[in-house]
C-alpha cells in the first residue's frame, strides 16, 4: 500500500523548479514524484542541482507522456488551481484535501495531486480528469503561486494531518517552571525592598499598589531561572545603592 500520494508535475518548464518541488516535498516525507512531459526533457541537470539533499526523489521520479498516463493507476485524485473554473467539482482548502486523502490511502486507495506549468496552470482538459479541486486562499490581486511552494502548501498539511503536530512547545533552556513558592518568596522580596524605598505611596494607596504587583507577578510564566535572575537584580540595585551613601 502507497502510505502517501503521489505528487504530480504537468508539463513543468523549468528543472530548477522541479528540483525545488523535490526539496519541498522531502522536507515533509513525500517521495514519490511524476512528471508529465517536462518541456525541457529529463533527466534535467538543472533540476538535480537544485534537488541538493532531495536527489533520490528525482532518481526515482516516473516520466508520463501524457496525464492520463501519469493518473492511470489512482483512484482518487485532486488538481490544484489559483483561480474559479467553470467544472462542477469540489473545491477543497489544502487542509481538508489532505484530511481526505489520509482517509483515502489509509484505506488503501492510490491518491494522487497534480500541479500545472508554472506560466498558466492546469488547463480545463486536465483538470477534467481529476476528482476534485484544491484552491489555495491566496491575495485575489496577486493569486500566481510558485511551483515548488503550492508543492510546499500541499506538503506542510499532509504532515499536518498525517503525523501529530504539538501547536506549541516549550523550550526551557535546562531550567524548570518555578513554584507558586518561589514566585511568592520573588514577590514579597520586591514587597520588601520597594517598601524600604518608599515606593507604597501615599498609603491609602499602598494595599491596591501591592495587589497590583503581586497579580503582575502571578501572571507571567516564569521559570526559575527566571526568578534567581529577578532577585539578583534587586539585590545588586540595593548594594549599588548602599555603596552611594
Amino acid at each position: 500500500m502507497v502510505d502517501h500520494p503521489y505528487i504530480v508535475l504537468v508539463r513543468p518548464q523549468m528543472g530548477q523548479n522541479i528540483g525545488a518541488a523535490a526539496r519541498a516535498m522531502l522536507n515533509f516525507g513525500l517521495t514519490r514524484m511524476r512528471i508529465v512531459d517536462p518541456r525541457d526533457g529529463w533527466p534535467n541537470q538543472s533540476a538535480v542541482a537544485m534537488a541538493s539533499g532531495a536527489g533520490r526523489v528525482l532518481d526515482d521520479a516516473q516520466i508520463a507522456p501524457d496525464v492520463a498516463g501519469a493518473l492511470g493507476d489512482c483512484a482518487f485524485v485532486f488538481a490544484t488551481t489559483a483561480r474559479s473554473r467553470d467544472l462542477t467539482k469540489d473545491v477543497y482548502s489544502p487542509e481538508e484535501a489532505m484530511r481526505l486523502a489520509v482517509q483515502k490511502i489509509d484505506a488503501g486507495q492510490k491518491v494522487a495531486v497534480m500541479f500545472g506549468p508554472e506560466r498558466a496552470g492546469l488547463e480545463n482538459d486536465d483538470l477534467v480528469q481529476a476528482n476534485a479541486l484544491i484552491s489555495v486562499p491566496v491575495n485575489p490581486d496577486y493569486a500566481s503561486l510558485n511551483l515548488a511552494q503550492c508543492v510546499l502548501l500541499v506538503g506542510y498539511e499532509w504532515m499536518r494531518q498525517r503525523s501529530q503536530v504539538t501547536p506549541v512547545v516549550h523550550e526551557m533552556a535546562g531550567s524548570d517552571w518555578a513554584e507558586i513558592k518561589e514566585v511568592d518568596h520573588l514577590m514579597r522580596h520586591y514587597e520588601d525592598r520597594l517598601e524600604d524605598a518608599g515606593f507604597f505611596w501615599p498609603e491609602h494607596k499602598s494595599a491596591s499598589m501591592k495587589l497590583n504587583l503581586r497579580n503582575m507577578w502571578s501572571r507571567m510564566p516564569m521559570t526559575r531561572a527566571d526568578v534567581q535572575m529577578f532577585h539578583g537584580i534587586l539585590r545588586q540595585m540595593v548594594r549599588w545603592k548602599e555603596r552611594d551613601r
